[in-house]
């Protein structure tokens, strides 16, 4: 699929404008891919998304949307989860017909790598997640969705089966006017380091973990 010239389309009114501005194939030890670069007009960032198949008009489409974590998917880090649902979403869609991971640029659940390595050190004095955000002046989560919803219907994606355990994710997109027909839960293993990063976000974000 040459997705360059085939999703230049304009977003709905109530979304940021978004362009795909390069494409290329990306084989991986998930699966073969093709990595697109989308940029939008509500900001000055660069959306990474890798895609298999042909989306154009396809219903329940497995995708992901992935928050950065610099810390978790570069570095490795035990503190979270990210890398692992990354990676179970790859090997997921990897092994589908389509499907696609848009890669967002909201680190630290949209506070940025220096409040969130603050965030960090405040846990390590005994605050959760949750706690440490708002010990900073911030919400549990700033981040938003309308760009992945802008990039989703440029792809011409009919509908979503969403790879997450956040169903204030689900939620967001439908507001949007994405049309998630079902949420598939992402299981991986806590850790010793991770475990009350989990719990919190089962008891207080709400995650099915």
């Amino acid at each position: 699929m040459d997705t360059v010239s085939s999703a230049q389309a304009t977003s709905p009114a109530h979304l940021p404008m978004v362009r795909c501005v390069a494409e290329a194939g990306l084989p991986t030890r998930f699966g073969d891919f093709r990595i697109l670069a989308f940029t939008s007009d509500a900001d000055d960032h660069e959306y990474g998304v890798a895609v298999r198949g042909d989306l154009r008009g396809a219903d329940s489409v497995p995708v992901r949307l992935h928050s950065e974590c610099f810390t978790g998917d570069v570095m490795g880090s035990l503190k979270c989860d990210c890398r692992d649902q990354l990676e179970a979403s790859l090997a997921a869609i990897g092994s589908a017909e389509r499907g696609a991971v848009i890669y967002l640029p909201q680190e630290g659940r949209g506070i940025g790598l220096a409040n969130k390595i603050r965030a960090y050190a405040l846990q390590d004095e005994g605050l959760d997640t949750v706690e440490a955000n708002l010990a900073l002046g911030f919400p549990d989560d700033l981040r938003r969705w309308d760009v992945a919803a802008a990039i989703l219907h440029a792809l011409e994606v009919q509908s979503v089966a969403l790879l997450t355990n956040n169903p204030a994710k689900v939620a967001g997109l439908r507001r949007l006017g994405v049309d998630v027909r079902r949420q598939l839960p992402l299981r991986v293993l806590a850790n010793p380091h991770n475990a009350r990063y989990l719990q919190t976000k089962r008891l207080k974000s709400g995650h099915l973990l």
